[in-house]
């Protein structure tokens, strides 16, 4: 078995006991005529449900095993009797159909799914497009409709790096701090102009000031934790339960009981990223649904879309109830549908992969081909662990120990995240940020982006005894992300008697090797003015006390928010901190000798074409000075973590031996 590695926190833990109780159940048997899920037929065509026109509107439903489907058609989205129900026709793939006449626009509708003798209860299919209040009815719209004006024209910004900024809608937006009107909605990002009471740009203006390329949404699609129909009563969660994987959440929305509203303010967020230079990331949840018994996949077509254990019962290799069979041909098509359209009606820039390990590898290479085939610089990532072993052959799951047959998807290091601040399990502990030596190796593993290093003892990296990514830019790097403490507070949790100021130093520190890795760099929404979510770890339904970003901050700390920036700058004008080719960052760079618990590296010879010769970066995340010999160049200071502290330089240059203060990062260059 490969290394499964339980990091999936995102557990929505009053709902365990009951998924927990229904996943012992014994999936229902296959229809007699069926000898196995593999031989269901499958749909000819694509597995659109609706298509709709002024003349006429078409249902289809895949249900193979059920032996009658209806279609119910009511005038709202919630409540009230069917006004219509039609008996639908079975095909020989499977497939149900059934047209309507008439302008149906602004209806809505449900399948029910008869199996024998039993009907299960109304669901609006598994590929809704729209939804009305809580998902649980899907509605007949024309998309065109929904475009705001110039999507058209809505094109992605041309980019020469990635840096990727991790958000969720509420967090970013809902304080009273950030002068936000449509506070915790998609609107948010498109107001221009939002600051805080001392005049200091928050929203959209604060992201494109940054100098971020990719602004990662946390799921956004229609999930079920969340009552639409109060949203003005405050209830919190990430996002991580899937109801309608193919449509905008309502509660993000300022009318979730209009079917065009979510729609139309999602877009209108798109494209106000992409007119500042933004590209968007989607946050997906495949892997699993909130339930099994409630879930449109469940009531459409029993048993398929999850897999089984040998015994028969539900697997469960996200700890959240279930697990869905990417596998299987249907599942596969679904995957691969639901990227697809996103890219086209939502003009996506890329995905991010919740718990990928449960995946397989083959849906994860066509998921990668069919979005490369819509936009060749489609960006796609994700966690390579799953909670428990998934249900697959070894070596078939997309764990990140296999990212290097995946071409063009990424995976998050977890070997320099803990490397740098401690591990995952034990909030407790620190790690080179805490001064302790023996974790050098798996920050090195990280800066050379998890590939193929002469210079990287892989016998000392956390978590893994090989390189994993046959590119560099395989590999996400990051320290701090949502599901876990936020960096400030994780430093507080893991050093005992940490002062404000030494946080605040050994934060820059973190970022600093995150932003000069030759991995893609990922930042947690807020870390760049302190943010703390008052030492919460699991923060998925805290209030948004805990999980709001305090804009005010920017102000307390613009130093800080000012090294940020001078990072980012400093990746975009220079290639050398992203080579994107493994044998070109074996070339050029090289690790140097250096004390315990510090990390020093160089990119020699105007590596990937800069205009410097040489750049030396410097980690220390000792308590005390250390001093290390430099390369035969003469250098100058181009950054420093640390704006207290006095360097002596012989006219500005540095030559021989650099002693580097505590708690500090260094970044010199030699022209």
């Amino acid at each position: 078995m490969k290394k499964i590695f339980p990091l999936n926190m995102k557990l929505k833990q009053p709902l365990m006991i009951g998924l927990f109780a229904f996943s012992s159940l014994w999936v229902q048997a296959a229809p007699k005529d069926y000898a196995s899920f593999s031989s269901y037929p499958t749909p000819k065509g694509d597995l659109t449900e609706m298509t709709y026109s002024p003349q006429r509107t078409e249902f289809k439903l895949w249900a193979p095993t059920a032996s009658e489907v209806q279609l119910r058609i009511y005038d709202s989205g919630t409540g009230g009797e069917a006004v219509q129900a039609k008996r639908m026709k079975r095909a020989s793939d499977g497939t149900w159909r059934v047209t309507l006449g008439g302008d149906l626009e602004g209806k809505f509708y449900t399948f029910q799914v008869k199996i024998g003798k039993q009907w299960r209860a109304e669901t609006p299919g598994i590929n809704a497009k729209a939804v009305g209040i809580n998902g649980g009815r899907a509605a007949i719209v024309d998309l065109a409709s929904t475009n705001p004006a110039g999507w058209e024209n809505d094109r992605a910004p041309k980019q020469n790096d990635v840096v990727i900024y991790e958000m969720h809608h509420r967090d970013f937006s809902i304080s009273l701090s950030s002068g936000v009107k449509n506070r915790g909605k998609f609107l948010a990002l498109t107001e221009k102009g939002t600051k805080t009471a001392y005049g200091i740009p928050t929203g959209l203006d604060h992201l494109k000031e940054l100098g971020v390329t990719h602004v990662h949404i946390l799921p956004s699609y229609d999930y079920a934790s969340v009552d639409e129909s109060a949203i003005d009563r405050p209830h919190y969660n990430w996002g991580y339960d899937p109801l309608n994987y193919n449509v905008p959440e309502g509660s993000y929305s300022t009318n979730p009981a209009d079917p065009k509203a979510r729609i139309r303010e999602f877009k209108e967020m798109v494209k106000a990223l992409h007119d500042n230079g933004l590209k968007v990331v989607l946050d997906v949840v495949y892997n699993h649904t909130f339930d099994i018994e409630n879930s449109n996949f469940e009531r459409t077509v029993p048993g398929y879309f999850y897999r089984q254990r040998p015994d028969g019962t539900y697997a469960d290799a996200s700890a959240c109830g279930n697990e869905t069979a990417s596998e299987r041909e249907v599942m596969r098509r679904y995957m691969v549908e639901s990227v697809e359209y996103w890219m086209k009606e939502y003009h996506i820039d890329g995905f991010r992969f919740d718990l990928m390990g449960i995946h397989d590898i083959e849906t994860m290479r066509q998921i990668r081909a069919a979005a490369e085939r819509i936009n060749p610089d489609v960006l796609i990532y994700g966690e390579g662990w799953a909670a428990q072993a998934p249900q697959l052959a070894d070596g078939e799951a997309a764990m990140k120990a296999e990212v290097h047959r995946i071409p063009g998807v990424a995976a998050f290091s977890d070997e320099m995240r803990d490397g740098l601040r401690g591990p995952f399990s034990d909030d407790t502990k620190t790690a080179f940020l805490g001064g302790l030596p023996g974790h050098e190796e798996s920050i090195k593993f990280g800066i050379a982006g998890a590939i193929q290093h002469p210079q990287v003892d892989y016998a000392k990296v956390n978590y893994t005894d090989a390189p994993w990514a046959a590119q560099p830019q395989q590999m996400i790097s990051y320290v701090s992300c949502h599901d876990d403490m936020c960096l400030h507070d994780r430093l507080r949790a893991s050093i005992p008697g940490v002062k404000d100021e030494e946080v605040r130093r050994l934060a820059l520190l973190a970022q600093t090797a995150v932003l000069t890795s030759q991995g893609t760099p990922f930042i947690f929404a807020g870390e760049e003015v302190n943010r703390t979510k008052k030492m919460v770890h699991n923060s998925y339904k805290s209030p948004d006390s805990i999980n709001e970003i305090n804009w005010l901050n920017k102000v307390a700390f613009a130093d800080d928010y000012e090294y940020f920036r001078s990072l980012i700058r400093l990746r975009k004008d220079h290639p050398a901190f992203r080579l994107r080719d493994a044998e070109l960052v074996r070339r050029h760079l090289e690790f140097l000798p250096s004390p315990a618990g510090t990390v020093a590296y160089r990119l020699k010879d105007n590596a990937g074409g800069d205009r410097w010769k040489d750049i030396v970066v410097v980690l220390n995340g000792q308590t005390t000075a250390q001093t290390l010999a430099l390369p035969a160049h003469s250098y100058r200071l181009h950054l420093s973590s640390r704006k207290d502290v006095n360097l002596e330089t012989n006219n500005g240059f540095f030559q021989g031996t650099l002693s580097v203060p505590a708690q500090t990062a260094l970044i010199l260059y030699a022209e």
